[in-house]
């Protein structure tokens, strides 16, 4: 009856306990949030807190009921030495597992200091890809072709998170320097003004795509600097429909690339 009633309360635990802290973690975080946040950065901030302590809440229930269990199952049996003797190993482990201490402080560390969080896209020694989870020991991101790679957090030193708080549509489009520049501008800023405005699009953008400035030239080519800020992870689909529109608004124009 005791073991049966052990399981119960462990499973309790396990699940109800489970759904109380999700609902708590993310009420904190909507009660935290920054003025600057966007409801994107809310929903990312909250799923990586949620798995965090969600898996410590599981370990220390799992651990609590095998505990319980073991002193019902086996009563007899002085659990002390063996603790003892489990922590003298621990000490012994601890020194050959610095690595392991170093990935899970770093990972304290940028979950803390909100660097990422799960579901922004993020670039790690040179590999992008969307975060999909966030471990006190190491991130898990997932590339553009399907890629699962695994960083360990004490190994990160330089993150480029592309996805926090804004994002940039910039792009560069070449035009022959026969056309008429002035009017090539125009058309560049009428272009993402009515882009901006239109249902669809204006929820994500922030500030319209607009001509910044003119890059290289050559005597075939000048490069003509186009940007404008979108909300996270929205730049790539306005950096396209901008593109799409400027090459119509081009052809009808008579300009030539």
């Amino acid at each position: 009856m005791d073991i049966a009633l052990i399981i119960l309360i462990t499973l309790a635990f396990y699940f109800i306990g489970t759904m109380i802290l999700r609902r708590v973690v993310k009420g904190a975080v909507e009660r935290t949030r920054q003025r600057t946040w966007h409801r994107k950065d809310v929903e990312k901030r909250q799923k990586t807190l949620v798995s965090l302590f969600v898996n410590i809440w599981r370990i220390l229930v799992i651990s609590t009921g095998g505990i319980m269990l073991l002193n019902i199952l086996f009563p007899n049996i002085n659990y002390a030495p063996l603790f003892a003797s489990a922590g003298i190993v621990g000490v012994a482990i601890g020194f050959g597992s610095q690595a392991l201490v170093k990935d899970f402080l770093s990972g304290l560390f940028i979950i803390s200091e909100n660097q990422y969080r799960v579901g922004d896209i993020i670039d790690i020694n040179g590999n992008s890809g969307t975060v999909e989870r966030i471990g006190t020991r190491s991130t898990v991101i997932r590339d553009a072709d399907g890629n699962v790679h695994y960083f360990p957090n004490g190994s990160i030193q330089h993150v480029i998170n592309k996805t926090m708080g804004y994002s940039m549509a910039r792009f560069t489009i070449g035009v022959h320097p026969s056309n008429e520049l002035e009017k090539i501008i125009a058309l560049i800023n009428e272009t993402g003004k009515k882009l901006a405005e239109e249902e669809k699009w204006k929820t994500k953008i922030i500030d319209a795509p607009t001509f910044e400035s003119i890059g290289e030239f050559t005597p075939s080519t000048v490069n003509l600097l186009i940007s404008g800020k979108t909300q996270p992870s929205d730049q790539w689909s306005v950096t396209a429909e901008m593109r799409r529109r400027l090459l119509v608004a081009f052809e009808k124009n008579k300009i030539d690339l």
